[in-house]
């Protein structure tokens, strides 16, 4: 009686095309983890930690004051207006309390693990801007006297964390759903303009901003992939995989 193993193993091109056909499989079942793996958490990762060892060196860096000096010359009453509104909406009259109530409403849902993931990956990534500031203390861009002045540390940007960690949880929430593009394209202007209203206002070097958004994509894509582990997505529980 033939031996198959021995078969195999007397056939390269037949343990070449298995094994072809194991990465094609592979790829095909888990290439939307693993472009979000690359996307979300290994591009921000590397970005973050550029950014983070110029920062401790004091190095500055070169786009920070002609792109702070071109948000200046820029300034007017109604962008003022504007962007105080849209700082303010990035942060305590917008994020924050949009954050809580899409805790509650999922708890309220009994969606226990989209919760978890929007609960952990929003209060997580708080917690990490709060430790962040003190750790780097590196001190407010002082090129103009603001019109919304802020005292507490410059790197990372807390309104570009907490923005950018909102518009992951809702985009990464709503990605298997017919809304992931509207919502995708929402998350992504939203946090747009809270970081340039932070640049714009001048309590931000632009390189705060990406350290921001960087960080929250680590955290907020690796709580995904860690809540939302293997095949299951949100909206669906284990068994139906």
């Amino acid at each position: 009686m033939s031996n198959p193993a021995a078969s195999k193993q007397a056939d390269p091109a037949a343990a070449v095309r298995a094994e072809a056909r194991f990465g094609a499989a592979f790829l095909r079942k888990y290439r939307w983890r693993l472009l979000l793996l690359f996307i979300g958490l290994l591009l921000p990762l590397w970005a973050f930690a550029e950014l983070a060892d110029e920062v401790r060196e004091a190095e500055a860096f070169p786009f920070d004051e002609p792109i702070l000096r071109f948000a200046h010359a820029l300034a007017r009453d109604g962008f003022d207006q504007a962007f105080v509104l849209l700082s303010a909406l990035g942060y305590q009259y917008g994020v924050v309390p949009f954050d809580a109530l899409l805790v509650l409403g999922l708890a309220i849902r009994r969606r226990m693990r989209e919760g978890l993931f929007a609960g952990v990956a929003i209060i997580g990534s708080a917690l990490l801007n709060l430790a962040a500031k003190p750790s780097f203390a590196r001190a407010r861009p002082s090129l103009w006297e603001s019109i919304a002045p802020e005292t507490t540390f410059s790197f990372p940007s807390g309104h570009a964390m907490g923005s950018m960690t909102l518009a992951w949880v809702v985009v990464l929430l709503c990605w298997h759903t017919r809304w992931r593009l509207l919502v995708t394209l929402a998350a992504a202007m939203f946090t747009l303009l809270v970081g340039l209203s932070r640049v714009y206002l001048g309590v931000h070097y632009p390189s705060d901003i990406v350290a921001g958004w960087a960080a929250a994509s680590v955290w907020a894509v690796g709580i995904y992939l860690l809540v939302f582990r293997g095949s299951l997505r949100p909206w669906r529980h284990a068994q139906a995989e």
